[in-house]
């Protein structure tokens, strides 16, 4: 009789693609903070401060789970920060 050791399962492709989910939106909604700002105060002021806002949303995101881009992310989080630059898009598409 033979025995062979048993093999521990692979997270999959999953938490790979929430990272990179995570890095487009991070990215994606910082640039749309700084154009509301733009579109809000017709100035570069306005994008200045966007961009602003944008630095401390991601300061938040990584108090919350410990990294920017943290390896265990809930789907809910991804989720959230979707809707959150669609709304962001939703308003520069309004004030356009």
């Amino acid at each position: 009789m033979t025995s062979h050791p048993v093999l521990s399962a692979k997270p999959g492709f999953g938490p790979d693609l929430k990272t990179f989910g995570t890095a487009v939106l991070l990215t994606f909604g910082a640039g749309l903070l700084g154009l509301v700002g733009w579109a809000l105060l017709s100035s570069g002021f306005g994008f200045f401060l966007g961009l602003i806002a944008a630095g401390f949303g991601i300061y938040w995101w990584r108090s919350l789970h410990g990294k920017v881009f943290a390896p265990d992310l809930p789907t809910r989080s991804v989720v959230i920060l979707l809707v959150v630059n669609l709304v962001l898009a939703g308003i520069l598409v309004l004030t356009a």
